[in-house]
């Protein structure tokens, strides 16, 4: 005897584990925030953080990055998303002036 309620569910969760592996991979091909993008020079963004000018930006303090903002969700050792820059990666190594540290 067989249950078909059982077989639609383990076919159901399969197409669900897929589609979640799928868009794991999306996220993963995110590009790069370029420095030139409007909101990336409205927020002083860098990739290198040691290429920030303190001049221009003096509530930068050296150490502060990407990876330790609390804004910062890491994908990979090299860059994250951060939701300032929606649809984009941020390096793990970049600054911008809406720093806050993490927890």
């Amino acid at each position: 005897m067989h249950n078909p309620n059982r077989r639609t569910f383990i076919v159901q969760t399969i197409g669900l584990c897929a589609a979640l592996a799928a868009t794991r991979s999306a996220l993963a091909a995110l590009p790069l925030v370029d420095e030139n993008d409007a909101t990336a020079m409205t927020l002083g963004y860098r990739a290198r953080a040691s290429s920030v000018d303190a001049a221009k930006f003096p509530k930068y303090q050296s150490g502060q990055r990407c990876a330790n903002c609390r804004f910062y969700k890491s994908e990979s050792a090299d860059a994250g998303t951060c939701p300032m820059f929606a649809g984009k990666a941020v390096a793990a190594e970049g600054w911008c002036n809406v720093y806050a540290k993490g927890a």
